[in-house]
């Protein structure tokens, strides 16, 4: 069984940072891939940012530059650090891990529970 944790989301006033967290834990093997998405009101969810387990990056259009996908593998812990916020930003973030849960295991995809970002003008 695994679990994501996600936490660090909150309230900040345009040209803010915010630099949410997403803690697996339980049977982990190996960590393919990590992302973040987001979902605003009304809108479908879409791709915010992905780092793979060689630390390959990539960023939707509208954060490059602004935001950084990173990880940490001893703590099996990702993060966005988000900086210059705009209220167009306002999105409930969610985490995306593909794993492994042993080594003869196929890989699965969890999503954390989603932290909420509001970003005000």
């Amino acid at each position: 069984q695994v679990q994501l944790v996600e936490s660090g989301g909150g309230l900040v006033q345009a040209g803010g940072s915010l630099r949410p967290s997403c803690a697996a834990s339980g049977s982990i093997f190996s960590i393919r891939s990590m992302g973040w998405y987001r979902q605003a009101p009304g809108k479908q969810r879409e791709l915010v940012a992905t780092i793979t387990s060689g630390d390959s990056t990539n960023y939707a259009d509208f954060v490059k530059g602004r935001f950084t996908i990173s990880r940490d593998n001893a703590k099996n812990t990702g993060y966005l650090q988000m900086n210059s916020l705009k209220p167009e930003d306002t999105a409930v973030y969610y985490c995306n891990l593909v794993l492994r849960t042993s080594d003869r295991s196929p890989s699965y995809r969890y999503w954390g529970q989603g932290t909420q970002v509001t970003v005000s003008s």
